[in-house]
């Protein structure tokens, strides 16, 4: 008790005793700062939140869609990658997409066989390349035999198909496809002989129907062959009457080989005594009616040969009092052909051929080396086909559900329709045709964006299967939608008498019509990286000489609308 009273005695003292000056500053700041750090220490614990700012990341610029590539087109372009590296032109993994490296490796394959190295492969220079490729594949040891042979290895089976080194008759090639199919040598070497100057591929040709035809023509017990031309679509091959036809009959030593110009070969046209075989009959002539008598008389064979100094019986005079005088018959156009079609030159062979001259020559003729205007033409002709064909197949792609062979079908029925006004181009003057194909156009009900896309799309499918009616009635139809520079078209078909008769005179018209247009500012529709190439055409139509256009026309008949096909564009 008494030292709890002296501390609060002492405590007391000390409050209200007078501190010294000296000590004041010291001492105040050492309370405040206890006071701060008990403070402190005795505060209860907080979560420090830092913030952070993040900038939103840029997303990459999004790229323009990529137009869509048709299952088929990938397929082809496949194709093409890997015979490409089949022949060591590095196109990368076969993707089905040309991009950048597959079209240094086709700038090279083209350099390698003398073409214009242009990284864009003509059909020509697609179908030689993807045949050898499968030609080589189809060798076997022999092919590795001539590629260990050849200083340029593999490479070098490119320019030994080019040359025909290996088509000759006996030559490896020949060993290369005998037995593939299980044809006789001699029999292959006959197809690897056609598909030389055809368009389609040996091996394409085997399995082209009616080409090859079997039959035990002689008897022996034996296949015999028959190869018909008619099918290869070649000029090269045909006239206007008949068509080559191969015939091979056996015998105990092998296959001897007949040659006959025939048309729709039938086995049944031809007769064999062991390996010598010939063409029965000529044309088939009509038998002219007998008379009815009252006797029977002795029944006469169904076909009777007769001699010259022998009258045909159908032929002598009959006196019938009783019988009416038979009516005279009607004059007609004699047909010397049976009722069938004539043979036409094919416009996909004539390119092949134009594409090969062009790479002998070193590339396309210029308004400075002109010297035949014919063959300038035939070059321009034939690169206008490539870019329509390619405009058409991206029009192609855009339409749901669309197929090659769908669309060349209805097309065809497109080209029917306008056959009349397409007949028309090799009779009447440019300005008849086109305003008969006005009529067409005006009655078809379709809106000109609408049927004009249905032109771009049948004009790439007619020239891509052959079909000129639909390819030059799509043209013209184009022409009457105002699109003056597919004119050029028209006057390409005249002046090279394919689709069309050969009429250099009709032909000026048509050219001078696109030029026109062409040089008044339109925007061209072929080949629009060569300014020069107008300058060309100019001076190449002036060279054909040129005339008066025939008169008259006559009023054009108008088909329904509704047979004209519609494509639907996706956008």
């Amino acid at each position: 008790m008494k030292s709890r009273s002296i501390a609060g005695i002492i405590s007391l003292s000390i409050a209200v005793a007078p501190i010294p000056a000296l000590a004041d500053n010291a001492f105040v700041g050492g309370l405040v700062g206890g006071m701060i750090g008990s403070a402190i220490a005795n505060q209860p614990k907080r979560q420090v939140v830092t913030k952070r700012y993040v900038a939103p990341r840029k997303s990459a610029p999004k790229s323009a869609p990529k137009p869509a590539v048709s299952s088929a087109t990938r397929e082809a372009n496949r194709v093409t990658q890997t015979a490409l590296n089949y022949f060591g032109f590095d196109a990368g993994t076969p993707d089905g997409i040309l991009g950048s490296r597959s079209r240094s490796a086709i700038s090279t394959y083209q350099g390698h066989m003398g073409y214009t190295p242009t990284g864009q492969l003509t059909q020509y220079e697609r179908d030689f390349l993807v045949s050898s490729y499968r030609r080589a594949q189809a060798g076997g040891p022999a092919t590795a035999q001539q590629v260990a042979s050849n200083p340029q290895g593999v490479r070098g089976l490119l320019i030994a198909y080019r040359d025909g080194q290996v088509n000759r008759p006996g030559g490896a090639g020949a060993g290369a496809i005998a037995g593939h199919y299980g044809l006789p040598a001699v029999v292959a070497e006959a197809v690897n002989e056609i598909a030389k100057s055809s368009d389609p591929s040996a091996e394409q040709l085997v399995q082209r129907s009616g080409f090859i035809q079997l039959s035990d023509i002689n008897g022996d017990g034996r296949t015999d062959y028959i190869l018909d031309t008619s099918v290869t679509g070649s000029a090269f091959w045909c006239n206007a009457q008949s068509c080559a036809v191969r015939v091979f009959a056996s015998t105990p030593e092998g296959y001897e080989r007949n040659d006959f110009q025939a048309f729709n070969v039938t086995p049944a046209m031809f007769s064999c005594t062991r390996g010598t075989c010939s063409k029965d009959g000529g044309p088939h002539m009509a038998a002219a009616p007998v008379p009815s008598t009252p006797a029977p008389a002795p029944e006469l064979p169904q076909t009777q040969m007769a001699s010259a100094a022998t009258p045909v019986p159908s032929a002598q005079p009959v006196v019938q009092s009783a019988a009416a005088p038979a009516p005279a018959a009607e004059p007609a156009i004699p047909d010397f052909f049976g009722g069938g079609a004539v043979a036409e030159a094919s416009l996909q062979s004539r390119c092949n051929t134009v594409s090969l001259m062009t790479s002998t020559n070193g590339g396309y003729i210029t308004p400075a080396t002109l010297s035949d205007p014919s063959a300038a033409l035939a070059e321009q002709l034939c690169l206008a086909r490539t870019y329509a064909i390619a405009k058409g197949e991206d029009l192609i792609a855009m339409v749901p559900g669309a197929t090659p062979e769908k669309v060349a079908q209805q097309c065809a029925g497109f080209g029917k329709l306008l056959r009349e006004q397409v007949s028309a181009v090799s009779l009447r003057p440019r300005d008849a045709v086109v305003s008969e194909v006005g009529s067409f156009v005006l009655a078809s009900g379709m809106a000109p964006a609408q049927l004009e896309k249905t032109a771009m799309i049948c004009l790439s499918a007619g020239y891509r299967v052959d079909d000129l009616d639909a390819a030059m009635g799509s043209a013209l139809v184009l022409v009457a939608l105002g699109k003056a520079p597919y004119a050029e078209l028209i006057g390409h078909h005249l002046s090279q008498g394919i689709g069309a008769s050969h009429r250099d005179d009709l032909a000026a018209g048509w050219y001078g019509q696109a030029l026109e247009a062409l040089e008044g500012g339109s925007t061209p529709v072929f080949s629009p990286g060569m300014p020069e190439r107008t300058a060309l055409l100019r001076k190449a139509s002036m060279l054909l000489g040129g005339g008066t256009e025939a008169a008259s026309a006559a009023p054009a008949v108008v088909p329904a609308a509704q047979e004209i096909p519609v494509f639907s564009i996706g956008e």
